[in-house]
């Protein structure tokens, strides 16, 4: 009877554990060919975008203040400036409020006021833009701008707005994903307070400036 109880215990035990690490599982991942049109895109494109879900495969935690993957982790603003390094944005800033600025004065910014995942304002979105959040922290700089991502495009298997970049709990098909990850591209809930008070609101996306987007081709 007590050996019967112990293995009854035991396998709770490991079904909690699992479920605990399935909702809670670290990064998710794809591949190119999972994003609908993605050979459609500027060969420029094709290589940021790859470059970034190549980042997605190593296991990087959300690490505040990095930029270089070999540390183990990065932080939002860090994995998008590393991106662009790579991609030969040498002039890219570091932090998303002067990413913001750069996009903002030398690309072709597109605010967003409403809070509707159907509103008109996302038309232009488009594969390789980078994405602006404001409130998702506190901060007193100006412009409070506090998140930063790449728009991946359409998931070829949902039809779904994804995006890559890195987080500490932003989800990917509703399960909350930990550090340099693919995720779900939506517009923020009430219920996604910062623990500061403040609430996050995207606040718009832009091309990044200076990269080529002449004429669709293969990466090799």
């Amino acid at each position: 009877m007590r050996l019967l109880l112990a293995v009854v215990l035991a396998l709770a035990f490991a079904m909690t554990a699992r479920a605990q690490d399935d909702s809670q599982a670290r990064v998710a991942t794809l591949d190119p060919s999972d994003i609908t049109d993605f050979h459609a895109q500027p060969a420029a494109i094709q290589r940021l975008l790859t470059e970034a879900l190549r980042l997605t495969k190593l296991n990087l935690s959300y690490r505040y203040g990095s930029s270089d993957p070999a540390e183990g982790g990065m932080d939002c603003s860090g994995t998008i400036y590393h991106l662009l390094q790579a991609a030969g944005m040498t002039d890219a800033p570091r932090d998303s409020s002067e990413m913001y600025r750069w996009v903002w004065t030398q690309g072709d910014f597109h605010a967003v006021v409403s809070s509707s995942p159907d509103t008109f304002e996302l038309a232009r979105l488009a594969p390789g833009d980078l994405l602006f959040w404001s409130g998702t922290y506190h901060v007193t700089r100006d412009p409070p701008v506090t998140h930063v991502m790449i728009y991946l495009g359409r998931e070829r298997q949902t039809g779904h707005r994804i995006m890559v970049g890195a987080s500490e709990g932003r989800r990917f098909h509703g399960v909350s994903r930990y550090g340099v990850s693919v995720f779900d591209f939506e517009m923020p809930h009430e219920s996604d307070a910062a623990a500061s008070g403040d609430h996050p609101r995207f606040i718009g996306y832009g091309a990044i400036p200076g990269i080529e987007k002449d004429s669709a081709q293969k990466v090799p």
